[in-house]
C-alpha cells in the first residue's frame, strides 16, 4: 500500500479520539440534512437563502470527517465563519438576535475541533494550529454577544400625526348629575379602594422607603389564605389579588373568594368569610382582584354594617358583610346576597363570573362581570348594573340592547345576550359624577358577522356612564369591528393632565394593541391627536372589516412589524421552523385579519400591550409608567366540521374535549372554531419572537415622551420544557399584573414570571431592590402606613395561564423597625 499522502491528515481509527471525530461527523451530517432541506423548503416559501448552503456545508463536512479527511474541520471552519458574518448582517450586535445564529454553532466549533487529536501528527498539527489561530477570535467574540443581556430598542418616534375624526360619541358636556356623596376617597396612611383611589392612578404620597433605603427592607409579616386548588380545579388558579388596608384593617380575598381580614401592622387574622364557590363555577380562571370598602356616611361606628366590604364572586353573587365582623350585612339584598344570575337567561356554572371589585360611586356599587371567551354567540349578557351599597337594590342596568330600559327587563325576558361585557375592573370621578367602563367583546372574539350595528359601536370602547341615571354619556372606541380579542382589560387612570391651557379632567385609557389615548373626561374627546390609519383587508368578513384604525398622537407601546429576522429559538434548527411557520401565515402588520385557510399572526398578542395590571401615575412629578408584553399569536380559524371533529364544545354543551380545549375556543353558533397559539410557542414551550417579552416604561407625562424602557424579568425560572434555566439574564419575561408608585421615588412591581417583587427607581429604570416571591407574582402591590411604619404588601398566588408556582400567602414588607 502507498504510504499517505503528506498534504493530507489521516486519521487513526481506533481510540477516543477516533469515535469522537465519528460522532461529530454524524452530528455534523445529521444537521446539515435538517437545516438543507429546512432551508430549501424555506427558499420555496420565499424565506432566507443562508440555511440552504449551510446546510449543505455540515453535510459535506460531516461526511469528510466520516470518511477521515482533516478538510471536514476547514470546511465547519470556514462556515463558521460565514454563519457569523451572516448574522451580523441580519442583526447587527443585537445580543438576543444573534444567541440563536451564532451560540449552537460556537459550541459545535468547540466540538470540531476537539476531534483534531484523531489526525496524524504534522499535518494535524497544522490544522490545529491554523484552526484555533483563526477562531480563537472569534470564540471570543461570540461569547461577547451572547453576554448581551441587555436588548435595548430603537427609540420610536413618538410624533404627533393629523387627526381624522376621532371615534367619539355621546352628549358632550353633560350637565353633571347632582351633587351626592362625592368624596373621593385617595390613597395615602390608607389603601382604600382597588387602585388606590376611584381615580385609579395606583400611586401613594407615602416616601419613608426610598431608593436609598429600600436595600434595607425585608418581610416583617405573612399568613396564608388556606385557598389552594383542589383536583379538580389544578391548573385554574389565578388570584391576582391587590388586598386594601383601612384604619389598621387589611382585607384580601383569594382566588375563590374567601374574604379575610387582618391586622394591617402584624398580619394576624381578625376574621374571614368564605362564600363556598364550587370548583365548576370557575371559568377561565379563579380570580379574585379585590374587593371594595364602604363607610356609611353618618352611621354609628358600632352600627351594624356602618362599614362593609362588597365583592362579587365566581359563582355570580354580590355580598355584602360587615367590615369590623366579617357578619353579613342583613339589609342587603336577601341576608347580604344579591343573585347576579336574575335577568340573564341561560347559563351554566363558569359562564357568569364577576373576578373584578365593583366600584363603589355615590353610594351605588357598579359591576360587570367575565362572560367565558369563546364560547358561543348566544352567551349570557354583558349587562352593567348599579345596586345600592346598602339595600342592595338594583338601581339602574345598562343594557346597550335596550337604550330605553334602565332597570331589570319585563318578566319573561332577558338582558340582551351576547353584548359586549365589562370583566375588568371600572374607575370613578365621584365628583363629576361618572363612571368609566372599559368594555370587552360581543360574543364571539373572532368572528363579527353576526354582530349587531349596537354591538359594534360599544365593542372594545371605554363608556362614560351617568351614575345617578344608568345612561352613556359618551363613548370613544379603541379597535372598530374588534376580531382579535383586543378588549379593555385595563383599569382606565383619571389624572389632572397639564396642558398650555392649564390642567384638564382627563382620563388615561391603555389598551392591549399598546396604544394609549389621553381624553378630556367630561366629553371623552381626545387630548392628543387620534389618526385613523389604514389597515389590512382579507380574511373570511372583508366586507364587516373596519378599513382603518384609531393609533394614539400620545404613546404608544407596540413595536415595528414583525419580519422573518425576528424569529427566534434555541438554536439555528428552532429559529428555522419559526421562520418557516412565518412565511405559511398570513401577516400584514397590525389588524391581520383571522383567516381560515392558512394561520394568520396576530401581533401584539391578546395579552398585550397593557392588560388587566394598568397602568400608574406619579400625579407629583408627572410621570406615567406601564408594564407591557411584546408577543404574537399564532392563531387559525378552523371550519365547524373540522372543529366538531376534533371535539371542540362550549361550556353550555358541556365543554370539548382536552385537545379542543388545548387549541383554542369553539365559537359555537359562527361557522369557525379558533386555535389559538398564545405567545407563538414552540413545542419546547419558547417562543418564536425574539426577546425581550416584557417591559416597563417610564413615560412623561405631559408629552408622551418616553424617558426610559428597560426589560421585566429574568429568565432563571424559565427555559426549554419547562426547566428553569437559573440564568440571572434580564430576558423581559411576560408579565400579568401591574405596578405601584410612591412619593418615594419608587416603581414596585412583581407581574414577570421570575416568581420576583422589585422595587425600580422610577428616574432611572433600575432595580435597586428585589426580593424572591414562594409563588408567581402575577398581582398589584399596595402600601400603606400604620403607626409611622410604610409596609408594602403583596399577595403572589402565581397563574395557571402564566404558568407559575400557585401560592396563598400575602406578604407585608417594611424598614427595619426604629
Amino acid at each position: 500500500m502507498a504510504p499517505a499522502s503528506p498534504n493530507r491528515a489521516t486519521i487513526t481509527r481506533s481510540g477516543p479520539a477516533f469515535w469522537w471525530a465519528m460522532f461529530v461527523g454524524v452530528l455534523l451530517a445529521i444537521l446539515g440534512l435538517l437545516i438543507g432541506a429546512g432551508g430549501a423548503w424555506l427558499i420555496t416559501l420565499g424565506g432566507s437563502w443562508y440555511y440552504l448552503p449551510a446546510g449543505v456545508a455540515l453535510l459535506v463536512a460531516g461526511i469528510l470527517l466520516l470518511s477521515g479527511n482533516a478538510a471536514g474541520v476547514w470546511l465547519y471552519v470556514v462556515t463558521w465563519i460565514a454563519t457569523l458574518a451572516w448574522a451580523y448582517w441580519e442583526v447587527g450586535m443585537d445580543g438576543w438576535g444573534l444567541m440563536p445564529r451564532v451560540l449552537a454553532p460556537t459550541i459545535i466549533l468547540i466540538f470540531v475541533l476537539l476531534t483534531l487529536p484523531a489526525f496524524s501528527a504534522d499535518r494535524a498539527k497544522r490544522v490545529r494550529d491554523a484552526a484555533y489561530a483563526v477562531t480563537s477570535a472569534g470564540v471570543v467574540v461570540a461569547g461577547c454577544v451572547v453576554g448581551l443581556h441587555h436588548f435595548t430598542l430603537a427609540a420610536q418616534s413618538q410624533e404627533a400625526t393629523p387627526s381624522a375624526t376621532p371615534p367619539v360619541e355621546g352628549a358632550a358636556g353633560t350637565t353633571p348629575p347632582a351633587q351626592a356623596d362625592t368624596t373621593i376617597h385617595q390613597a395615602g396612611s390608607n389603601w382604600p379602594v382597588y387602585g388606590g383611589s376611584e381615580l385609579a392612578t395606583r400611586y401613594s404620597p407615602l416616601k419613608q422607603i426610598t431608593a436609598d433605603n429600600v436595600a434595607k427592607l425585608t418581610k416583617v409579616w405573612d399568613f396564608h389564605t388556606g385557598d389552594m386548588p383542589s383536583k379538580a380545579a389544578a391548573g385554574k388558579y389565578s388570584p391576582e389579588n391587590t388586598p386594601l388596608e383601612v384604619d389598621g384593617h387589611l382585607f384580601a380575598c383569594s382566588a375563590k373568594g374567601i374574604v379575610i381580614s387582618a391586622n394591617a401592622a402584624t398580619g394576624k387574622e381578625e376574621w374571614r368569610y368564605d362564600p363556598k364557590v364550587s370548583d365548576d363555577a370557575i371559568p377561565y380562571g379563579a380570580t379574585c382582584r379585590g374587593v371594595a370598602y364602604y363607610a356609611t356616611p353618618g352611621a354609628n361606628a358600632e352600627q351594624p354594617c356602618a362599614t362593609r366590604i362588597l365583592w362579587g364572586t365566581l359563582d355570580a353573587r354580590l355580598i355584602a358583610i360587615d367590615a369590623r365582623t366579617g357578619k353579613a350585612c342583613s339589609d342587603f339584598g336577601q341576608q347580604g346576597v344579591v343573585d347576579l344570575t336574575q335577568g340573564l337567561g341561560k347559563t351554566v356554572p363558569g359562564w357568569y363570573s364577576v373576578t373584578a371589585p365593583p366600584t363603589i360611586v355615590r353610594g351605588i356599587a357598579i359591576l360587570g362581570a367575565q362572560v367565558q371567551d369563546g364560547q358561543a354567540e348566544d352567551a349570557p349578557s354583558g349587562v352593567v348594573r348599579g345596586y345600592d351599597v346598602i339595600s342592595g337594590k338594583l338601581v339602574w342596568a345598562w343594557d346597550m340592547g335596550h337604550p330605553d330600559r334602565t332597570g331589570a327587563p319585563p318578566q319573561g325576558d332577558t338582558y340582551t345576550r351576547g353584548t359586549p361585557n365589562m370583566w375588568t375592573v371600572a374607575a370613578a370621578d365621584p365628583q363629576l359624577g361618572y363612571v368609566y367602563l372599559p368594555l370587552g367583546n360581543a360574543s364571539v372574539d373572532y368572528y363579527g358577522v353576526d354582530r349587531k350595528g349596537f354591538e359594534n359601536q360599544y365593542n372594545s370602547s371605554i363608556v362614560a356612564i351617568d351614575v345617578t341615571t344608568g345612561k352613556p354619556v359618551w363613548h370613544f372606541q379603541t379597535v372598530h369591528h374588534d376580531l382579535w380579542d383586543y378588549d379593555l382589560g385595563s383599569q382606565p387612570t383619571l389624572v389632572d393632565f397639564p396642558t398650555a391651557d392649564g390642567k384638564v379632567p382627563a382620563i388615561i385609557v391603555p389598551s392591549k394593541q399598546g396604544q394609549i389615548y389621553v381624553l378630556d373626561r367630561k366629553t371623552g374627546k381626545p387630548l392628543f391627536p387620534v389618526e385613523e390609519r389604514p389597515v389590512p383587508s382579507g380574511g373570511v368578513e372583508p366586507e364587516k372589516l373596519s378599513k382603518t384604525q384609531p393609533y394614539s398622537g400620545y404613546a404608544h407601546l407596540d413595536q415595528p412589524v414583525l419580519t422573518e429576522k425576528n424569529m427566534w429559538g434555541m438554536s439555528p434548527l428552532d429559529q428555522l421552523y419559526c421562520r418557516i411557520q412565518f412565511r405559511q401565515a398570513f401577516y400584514q402588520g397590525e389588524y391581520t385579519p383571522p383567516t381560515v385557510e392558512k394561520p394568520f399572526i396576530e401581533y401584539p398578542g391578546y395579552n398585550g400591550g397593557s392588560d388587566w395590571g394598568s397602568v400608574a401615575v406619579d400625579t407629583d412629578n408627572g410621570i406615567l409608567i406601564a408594564n407591557y408584553n411584546d408577543m404574537p399569536n399564532y392563531n387559525q380559524l378552523l371550519p365547524r366540521k373540522e372543529a366538531d371533529k376534533i371535539g371542540f364544545k362550549s361550556i353550555e354543551q358541556g365543554g370539548g374535549s382536552q385537545k379542543a380545549k388545548d387549541m383554542g375556543s369553539p365559537q359555537m353558533g359562527s361557522p369557525y372554531a379558533i386555535a389559538v397559539n398564545a405567545g407563538w410557542r414552540l413545542s419546547t414551550g419558547l417562543l418564536c419572537s425574539e426577546p425581550p417579552y416584557g417591559h416597563i416604561r417610564a413615560i412623561e407625562l405631559k408629552t408622551g415622551k418616553t424617558l426610559w424602557d428597560e426589560p421585566l424579568g429574568e429568565a432563571v425560572e424559565n427555559g426549554p420544557w419547562g426547566i428553569p434555566s437559573m440564568l440571572p439574564v434580564d430576558i423581559g419575561t411576560p408579565n400579568n399584573g401591574g405596578p405601584l408608585v410612591t412619593a418615594g421615588g419608587l416603581i414596585f412591581i412583581a407581574a414577570a414570571t421570575d416568581d420576583k417583587l422589585r422595587a425600580i427607581d422610577i428616574k432611572t429604570g433600575k432595580v435597586v431592590w428585589q426580593v424572591d416571591l414562594p409563588a408567581g407574582g402575577q398581582a398589584t402591590p399596595m402600601t400603606y402606613e400604620v403607626n409611622g411604619r410604610q409596609y408594602v404588601v403583596i399577595a403572589p398566588g402565581g397563574h395557571h395561564f402564566m404558568e407559575t408556582k400557585i401560592g396563598d400567602e400575602v406578604i407585608a414588607y417594611a424598614l427595619p423597625a426604629g
